[in-house]
This record gives structure tokens, sequence and C-alpha cells, in this order.
């Protein structure tokens, strides 16, 4: 759908520099999705995986994060293979809804309600970030930490529309629950892709 040269903005590692590689196609369909633009495959144009990775190697980043819509839903051996040999590290940013392809450096599971993750999505999990939309959202958010690994790191990130009345209770969750840490979708706060 879209490539992009950028900081990541949220989670682990949030402010560094990272080639975006947005995927279209996604049947999770969240109500509050930022880029439902993604969800339709066929609206954007092929590109082969020499030409994404191509561009990808023409800036100074090595961290190549696949997203979408829902990357998963695509093989991605071929497309980490390249990064790989290009000098990248591969992220995914993922609901977990599909099983995953490709050898991947980093995983991070954002799981939602609309479409349960895979058992092996979540158990691959280096991060879960879970949006908080609602109050329940806690809990949901504890009934997926504790299928993780030990060391996978823990977020709460504020749904952007309502972060003003979100982000002082996750404050206050994250004082009482001291294993989550808040992420913050800063590249919203900064204006950047």
């Amino acid at each position: 759908m879209e490539h992009f040269y950028t900081l990541q903005g949220e989670g682990y590692h949030t402010g560094k520099a990272a080639y975006f590689i947005r995927l279209g196609g996604c049947d999770v369909g969240c109500t509050w999705c930022d880029v439902k633009d993604s969800w339709d495959a066929s609206k954007h144009s092929l590109m082969t995986t020499a030409e994404i990775t191509g561009l990808a190697a023409k800036h100074k980043g090595v961290i190549a994060v696949i997203t979408g819509g829902e990357p998963a839903m695509h093989d991605l051996t071929a497309l980490c293979n390249a990064l790989h040999k290009a000098g990248f590290k591969t992220h995914i940013e993922t609901s977990g809804a599909h099983p995953l392809s490709g050898d991947l450096d980093w995983v991070t599971l954002s799981p939602k309600k609309f479409k349960a993750p895979l058992p092996a999505a979540v158990a691959a999990a280096d991060e879960l970030k879970i949006v908080v939309y609602h109050k329940s959202d806690f809990q949901w958010a504890e009934f997926h930490a504790s299928g993780v690994g030990p060391e996978c790191k823990l977020y709460l990130q504020p749904e952007w529309s309502k972060r003003e009345a979100i982000t002082p209770l996750i404050i206050e969750y994250i004082k009482q629950h001291p294993q989550w840490q808040l992420s913050l979708q800063t590249h919203k706060y900064i204006n950047i892709p």
C-alpha cells in the first residue's frame, strides 16, 4: 500500500529510524483503525520483493517494519530474506490472527477483539501492545499477557481518539501493575508518518 522512511513511533523501538512497508489487505477490520484504506488489497498496485527492498536500501536505517492492514495475511518469507540480505532487521506489527511467516527479528503483537490471535503468534511475541479503548480492555490485556513468554515486553497504548480520557487510566493502572509500560503514538504527536 505504501512505504516510507521515518521513526518508529510506538512500543519498544520508539524513536529508532525505520523503513515502513505497509501491505494491503486486512480481514480484522478494527473500527478505530487509522489506515482503513489498507483493508482492500486490490486497491493497491503490486510491487516485487526486489523493488521494495531496493527502495528500503536507499536509506540508512537498519529496521524494516512490515505492517498493514494485516501483514501476516501474506507469505513474508521472500521479503524477509531479501531484507536480511540487504542488512535489515525485520519487524512485524500484527494482530496475530494469521500464521506468521518469514524470518522475523521482532514481533509486535497487537491482538484485536474482532478476530482472536493464534496461539503460535502469541507465543512468538517480543512485544505485546494492547490498544486501550474501554476500561474493560485492562482485563483483556491481562488475559493476553498470560499467554506470552516471560521476556515479552508489555505495553498499554491509548486509542488515539480517546487518549485524553484513557491515558490517565492507563497511568494509574501501570502504577498498580508495573509489569506494564505506557506506549504512546509519538509519531502523531510530532506529526510524522
